[in-house]
C-alpha cells in the first residue's frame, strides 16, 4: 500500500504537467483563460481524456520494462504468468483492468450529482473493499492482476 501511495505522489507531477500543457494548448486554441474554461464541458472532458491517455502511457511504458519508479523504490517487479516481462498488450490489459479500483463508485454516483467530498468518501470505501477482496483470491492477488495474467514479485 505504501508503494501505491508513493506512486500517487509521483503521478501528481505527471498529471499536473500534462494538465498544464493541456491548458496552455486550450488557451492557445480557444483564447479562453483557465477560469473561463471551466464553463466549457468539452474542455473538462478533454482534460480527463488526456489524463487517462498520459497515465496509460506512463504505466504501460514502465510495466513493460518491469517496474514503475515507485516499484523500484520498494523492490517490486511485475511479471506475467510465466515470470517474463510484460508485453505491451498485457500491460494495456492490466491498465484497463486497474481502473476497476475507481470507475464503479464514480459511475454509481454520477447520476446523483453528489458533492466531491461524498464521491471521494464512496471511492475510498470502494478502494478498501476492493483491496480486501484480494484476500479471497487463492494467491492473494488483486483481481486486476489475476484478470490481466500478471503478478507482483519481490526483487532481491
Amino acid at each position: 500500500m505504501a508503494c501505491w501511495l508513493y506512486e500517487g505522489m509521483l503521478l501528481f507531477g505527471v498529471i499536473v504537467t500534462s494538465g498544464l500543457a493541456y491548458f496552455i494548448a486550450a488557451y492557445w486554441l480557444t483564447g479562453l483563460a483557465p477560469g473561463e474554461m471551466s464553463a466549457q464541458p468539452q474542455l473538462k472532458s478533454g482534460l480527463q481524456a488526456i489524463s487517462f491517455f498520459v497515465l496509460g502511457l506512463y504505466f504501460i511504458w514502465f510495466w513493460h520494462r518491469g517496474q514503475t519508479l515507485a516499484m523500484k523504490t520498494w523492490r517490486i517487479e511485475i511479471v506475467d504468468a510465466t515470470g517474463d516481462r510484460l508485453s505491451r498488450k498485457t500491460a494495456l490489459k492490466r491498465y484497463i483492468a486497474s481502473w476497476l479500483w475507481f470507475i464503479p463508485p464514480v459511475a454509481a454516483t454520477a447520476p446523483f450529482h453528489l458533492p466531491a467530498i461524498e464521491v471521494g468518501l464512496l471511492t475510498v470505501g470502494w478502494v478498501l473493499v476492493w483491496a480486501l477482496l484480494s484476500r479471497f483470491h487463492p494467491d492473494r492477488q488483486f483481481w486486476h492482476d489475476a484478470w490481466a495474467g500478471t503478478r507482483l514479485i519481490s526483487v532481491d
